[in-house]
């Protein structure tokens, strides 16, 4: 891989990191037909991995903010009202982060596998267009994500522990489950930014081994990834959620049925 392979798939995985058609899916659909070499390289991705982590936390600095001091207020009157909302979302995202984590250590080092499996995670594509597609169709509603519940926390948390199959967007299997389960549009798009931040730490700290073993030749080409993820990165989280508030993520669907079939049909015919 060199300099501008990584900036192409940084790039990549910025757009498609956040919008629901599956970084991880296109990262290894743009791998093997460009016959880039470090196809299923985890540590690369990881690595990209923090660029959008930093477009999050920069996006939402505030909200960010605003929940970590929630826990160290305890005031009455609307301003308590407002930090024990906070409260709850921060629980709320615990939760779903411990329904990732468990979910990943049963099925991750399986399902790592598939990296290597162009075809499968065509197919896997699939199966994220007819998720965001239905999900357009959930009549939005007035629960906010401070009012999620235990239950829909885990379910949403679960979801986004299936995501770790390439080819299954995170973003896509976490807003969708959030709709299912009741959550207003503009608070289950933040919800699920916000989800991302502990799975994406989580993710580096299991990796951290093998990217303190990276050869330094090639920290600039990762680097070069880690920027590109970023810049594009910030630059879809607004758009997608205007996109989820008017419920037009059925463009995606079409978009990722494309995608899929395109690649299926090529992979079969060699």
């Amino acid at each position: 891989m060199n300099f501008f392979q990584a900036i192409f798939l940084g790039l990549i995985q910025g757009l498609t990191e956040f919008i629901p058609v599956s970084s991880s899916g296109h990262l290894v659909l743009a791998q093997h037909f460009l016959g880039i070499e470090g196809g299923g390289d985890i540590s690369f991705e990881i690595f990209m991995h923090l660029g959008t982590l930093v477009a999050v936390i920069i996006f939402f600095h505030r909200q960010i903010w605003d929940l970590i001091m929630s826990l160290f207020s305890w005031k009455s009157g609307l301003d308590g009202e407002n930090h024990r909302k906070n409260r709850s979302i921060m629980a709320y995202l615990i939760i779903a982060t411990l329904a990732t984590g468990f979910f990943y250590l049963i099925f991750g080092d399986l399902l790592k596998g598939a990296y290597d499996k162009p075809l499968f995670v065509a197919f896997m594509l699939l199966f994220t267009g007819i998720l965001i597609f239905v999900s357009d169709f959930v009549k939005n509603t007035s629960t906010p994500s401070s009012n999620i519940g235990i239950i829909k926390s885990v379910l949403i948390g679960l979801a986004q522990g299936i995501a770790i199959i390439p080819g299954i967007s995170r973003s896509g299997s976490t807003i969708s489950a959030s709709l299912f389960c009741g959550v207003k549009r503009k608070d289950a798009a933040h919800f699920s930014f916000l989800l991302s931040i502990p799975a994406i730490l989580a993710a580096n700290i299991g990796e951290l081994e093998s990217l303190m073993a990276l050869d330094m030749s090639v920290l600039h080409i990762y680097l070069a990834g880690l920027v590109a993820s970023f810049v594009s990165g910030y630059m879809v989280i607004a758009f997608l959620i205007r996109l989820i508030q008017s419920g037009s993520l059925k463009y995606f669907a079409y978009y990722v049925w494309l995608i899929s079939l395109l690649a299926i049909t090529l992979i079969l015919i060699g």
